[in-house]
C-alpha cells in the first residue's frame, strides 16, 4: 500500500487573511453585539450643557483634553435651560439620550429630593481641591455663578448709577429701560432685597412680601426673558438699560464691546456642576471625567472663554489677574454676594413657579 503523501501546509498572505476573515466571521456569529461601532458606543459620554459659550468653553479645557488622555469622547448636546423634566423622563423611560447632565444646585436638589425621588446618582468622587460649601453627594461644582444687575453705563452718564437692588426697584431716580427673567428663581430673591428685605433675612422667602414688591415693579418692567443668551443681546442692543443676568451673560457683551456694568454688590451666587442621570450604565465613565474637571489648570483654561468662577480656589495661580476681577469668585466679587439657598428651592419650585406665572399673567 502506498503511503499518503503529506502536503505542507503553505502558509502565505492570502491564506493569513483568509483565516483571519474566517476567525472573524466566527466570533461576530457568536458575538454579534460586539463591533467596532458598539465598543465605540461603550466609550462615549454624552452631556448636556446649555450650549453657547459653554460649549466651546468646556471643549478646550474638558472634553477634547478627557478624550486624548482616556480614549473616552464626550458628546455635547445643548437643551433647554432646566432639563430637569426631561432628565426625569429619561430616568423614569431607562431611555438615556443624555448619561450626564450640567445642572445649577438649585436643579439639582429638585431632582435629589427624597419626597418626589432621586433621579441622579451619588458622584462619590473624592475631591478635597474643592471647596465642601459648593458640593453635594450628587453634585461636584464645576462652576460658582453670580446672578447680578448688569447696566448700560451710557444710560447713566450724567446721573446717578443704580448699585443694589433697592436701586433697581426705585424707578424715579434711576429711570429705564428695565428687563427680569420669567421665573421665580432669582426674581423672587431680587423682589425681597428690592423691596429692602436684609440678606439675613433672605430664607425662608417671604413670598408674601416679594411678590408684593413685583407687584410695584411691574408696569416698569419692559422685557421678560426667558434665556441667557437673550439677556447678552438686550444689553449689546441697548434695548433695555437694567438687566438682572447670569454674570457670565452680562460680561459676554462686555466683551463684544458693549457699555455694559456688571454690579457685584447682591450677586446672588450658586454653583453648576455635573450630575449622573441614576440608572446609566455609563456612571463609572460619568465619575471619571467629573474627577478631570475639578483640575485647577484645567478650570482656569475656561474662564478665558466663561466667564464664571472656577470651583477650585487653585485656578486663579494660572488666571490673568485682570480677568480674575471679571470672575464671581473673585474675592473682592464673592465677598458682596449673597448665597442662594438651593435647598429651598428644591423643596418649593414647583408651587412657586406656579404661583408666579398665574401672577405675570394677572
Amino acid at each position: 500500500m502506498v503511503a499518503p503523501v503529506e502536503i505542507p501546509p503553505v502558509v502565505n498572505s492570502s491564506r493569513r487573511r483568509a483565516l483571519r476573515n474566517l476567525a472573524l466571521g466566527t466570533t461576530a456569529l457568536a458575538f454579534p453585539f460586539i463591533n467596532k461601532g458598539s465598543l465605540a458606543a461603550d466609550r462615549r459620554i454624552v452631556v448636556r450643557d446649555p450650549g453657547g459659550p459653554y460649549s466651546a468653553a468646556f471643549a478646550e479645557a474638558f472634553y477634547q483634553p478627557f478624550k486624548a488622555a482616556t480614549g473616552i469622547e464626550i458628546v455635547p448636546v445643548v437643551a433647554q435651560s432646566d432639563p430637569t423634566a426631561m432628565v426625569k423622563g429619561m430616568v423614569d423611560a431607562k431611555n438615556y439620550a443624555w448619561d450626564m447632565v450640567l445642572l445649577n444646585r438649585q436643579s439639582q436638589e429638585v431632582l435629589t429630593d427624597p419626597s418626589t425621588g432621586v433621579f441622579l446618582e451619588e458622584v462619590r468622587v473624592k475631591a478635597p481641591e474643592i471647596p465642601e460649601k459648593y458640593n453635594s453627594q450628587y453634585m461636584i461644582a464645576t462652576l460658582v455663578l453670580q446672578t447680578v444687575l448688569a447696566v448700560r453705563t451710557d444710560k447713566f452718564k450724567d446721573r446717578p448709577m443704580p448699585a443694589s437692588w433697592a436701586d433697581f426697584w426705585d424707578v424715579q431716580k434711576f429711570p429705564g429701560r428695565r428687563a427680569m427673567r420669567r421665573a421665580p428663581q432669582d426674581t423672587l430673591e431680587e423682589a425681597f432685597l428690592g423691596g429692602g428685605g436684609a440678606a439675613s433675612s433672605l430664607y425662608p422667602l417671604d413670598a408674601k412680601v416679594a411678590f408684593a414688591n413685583l407687584d410695584r415693579i411691574k408696569k416698569n418692567v419692559n422685557v421678560w426673558w426667558t434665556g441667557g443668551a437673550q439677556t447678552s443681546q438686550l444689553l449689546k442692543s441697548g434695548e433695555v438699560d437694567l438687566c438682572p443676568t447670569w454674570n457670565a451673560r452680562a460680561q459676554a457683551a462686555i466683551d463684544e464691546g458693549a457699555p455694559v456694568k456688571i454690579i457685584w454688590n447682591q450677586g446672588l451666587w450658586s454653583t453648576e456642576g455635573f450630575c449622573i442621570l441614576k440608572g446609566t450604565p455609563k456612571a463609572d465613565l460619568c465619575r471619571e471625567f467629573i474627577k478631570f474637571t475639578c483640575d485647577a489648570k484645567r478650570q482656569a483654561l475656561y474662564t478665558k472663554g466663561l466667564s464664571y468662577g472656577p470651583s477650585n480656589p487653585d485656578a486663579y495661580k494660572f488666571i490673568d489677574p485682570v480677568r480674575a476681577k471679571s470672575l464671581p469668585t473673585h474675592p473682592d466679587n464673592i465677598a458682596k454676594a449673597v448665597q442662594i439657598d438651593s435647598k429651598y428651592w428644591g423643596k418649593n419650585k414647583d408651587k412657586l413657579t406656579e404661583t408666579f406665572n398665574t401672577w405675570l399673567l394677572a
